[in-house]
């Protein structure tokens, strides 16, 4: 069968298939395949009515909130392209990305209503969407659509500039939920609570895998400790997935010494890697944890391993997952030899299609085929991969490479730090030299000269950041990432003549 003929509605057939199971958890009751197949179809009529046709952009701006998945699930019926905004971002930068992307409507809350009102489109207010969406016409005809018609566009988490929309098509869509399904061997009675934002592309990390599978996704307004530990017992969650700082903010609230987790087969990281202390911290809950991997570009899920091999080796990443393949190279594009760093790059039908009207910006990264992820990374001779951070984040000192992700791994085993982040910063005799910036745990008064002990010996000197800082906590994107751009301009406003000790 050829791919163009292949049904994209999958709200449509998950509604034939099983109408009666429990899909998306939102404000304390489940509602069916069969109710989001016809919220997804009223939504798509209800667009149809405001002029929306196929390619147009649709936008919300919006804490996590059930329209989101309403317009994932409508895409196909109406041939739109689902464009979410970071609801995080300020005024100047959601009109750029509005100029950017040139939405037909922008969907918004309370919370956003000035931000939304300033981008210049077409709005609607949360607050009229469940009567708007209820009093919808007759649907629309189906359009022609092709595995290779764009579906969403994620924007990057881009920490300098306009971020890129990256265009998704339904092919990278159905190959992402495929391979996420077969290779982590997710089952239809798995339950995962998307406590990230959907704006972001972790939206395709669970969600929409499950969508697809007929599982269950329960969806908070936003990540708040005691709530999600206690939607964790009540919805039966199987699996955990969060970032790094989630995580931690879990292990630190009080409920989670008593909290139900015994329903969960396992939790995955993402965005960056899990510090040891966390894992630990779980592992004594009795969950087994998992170092996922993944980036808007690719799917979003590109390796997969199981559960003793995580026991075994818990900084890897894993292998490639199904209908993928993965090659480390070198600056010349030859391959890496096993233990070498080098660049990761992917291929498969999970990788996107490019960056929506940025060509330039596109070939940079699709070359042959092949994704240039721009991060870094080694493989063992067992095969197995280990992402050791950033192309653009690694730095020269003194004539030598520093990687900020085994400082920030040693950092993060320290027991008075809560969080961290390295960088490099420039410097008179040594080109560059290290920034540490960490964020002490509740109680702990531990200063810059007991890190630079705690690390000699552990690091050669060259890696020992010179520059040791402290602070109540550390800037994020919208999808949780520690912004090391923000660092490195608040060092360059105060100067460093001097360190504290």
């Amino acid at each position: 069968m050829k791919a163009d003929t292949i049904s994209l509605d999958i709200a449509v057939r998950r509604a034939e298939l099983t109408p009666e199971r429990p899909a998306v958890y939102w404000r304390d009751r489940w509602l069916s395949y069969r109710e989001m197949n016809a919220r997804a179809g009223r939504l798509a009529a209800r667009l149809a009515e405001r002029g929306v046709r196929k390619g147009d952009r649709v936008s919300i701006l919006a804490q996590n909130h059930l329209a989101h998945l309403d317009l994932i699930l409508a895409t196909a019926k109406l041939g739109f392209i689902y464009t979410p905004f970071n609801h995080r971002l300020g005024p100047p930068e959601q009109q750029a990305l509005a100029a950017y992307v040139r939405p037909s409507l922008l969907l918004f809350d309370a919370d956003n209503a000035e931000k939304a009102h300033a981008c210049g489109v077409p709005t609607l207010s949360l607050e009229d969407y469940p009567r708007w969406l209820e009093h919808a016409p007759a649907p629309p005809p189906p359009p022609r659509l092709s595995s290779e018609d764009i579906q969403m566009i994620l924007f990057t988490g881009g920490t300098t500039g306009l971020p890129k929309g990256a265009m998704q098509s339904y092919r990278q869509g159905i190959a992402n939920a495929a391979a996420t399904t077969l290779s982590w061997g997710l089952r239809d009675d798995d339950c995962v609570i998307q406590a990230t934002p959907c704006f972001h592309a972790a939206v395709n990390a669970f969600t929409t895998p499950l969508l697809h599978l007929g599982g269950r996704v329960v969806l908070p307004r936003n990540f708040e400790p005691a709530a999600y530990l206690r939607l964790v017992r009540e919805t039966g969650t199987t699996i955990l997935f969060l970032v790094p700082t989630m995580y931690r903010l879990l292990t630190e609230a009080p409920e989670f010494a008593a909290a139900e987790l015994s329903g969960v087969r396992w939790a995955i990281s993402g965005g960056a890697p899990c510090p040891e202390p966390l894992r630990r911290a779980f592992a004594a809950r009795g969950v087994r944890f998992k170092q996922g991997y993944g980036l808007t570009e690719a799917g979003v899920n590109c390796f997969a391993m199981t559960l003793e091999d995580a026991e075994i080796r818990p900084t890897s990443v894993g292998k490639a997952v199904l209908y993928s393949e993965a090659v480390i190279r070198r600056p010349d594009g030859t391959p890496a030899d096993t233990g070498e760093i080098g660049e990761l790059t992917l291929r498969g039908p999970h990788l996107f299609s490019g960056y929506f009207e940025r060509p330039a910006a596109s070939a940079e990264v699709l070359r042959d085929g092949w994704l240039w992820t721009g991060d870094l990374a080694r493989r063992d001779r067992e095969g197995f991969f280990y992402i050791v951070g950033r192309r653009k984040e690694m730095f020269v000192s003194g004539g030598e490479n520093v990687l900020p992700v085994e400082i920030e791994s040693l950092l993060y085993q320290h027991p008075d730090i809560a969080e961290c982040a390295v960088l490099g910063v420039p410097d008179r005799q040594w080109g560059e030299v290290g920034l540490a910036v960490m964020v002490r745990r509740p109680g702990a008064d531990i200063g810059a000269a007991g890190i630079r002990a705690y690390l000699r010996g552990k690091l050669a000197g060259f890696k020992i950041p010179k520059h040791l800082r402290f602070t109540e906590a550390l800037p994020k994107s919208g999808a949780g990432k520690i912004l090391k751009s923000s660092l490195r301009e608040a060092f360059e406003r105060e100067g460093h003549a001097q360190d504290p000790s």
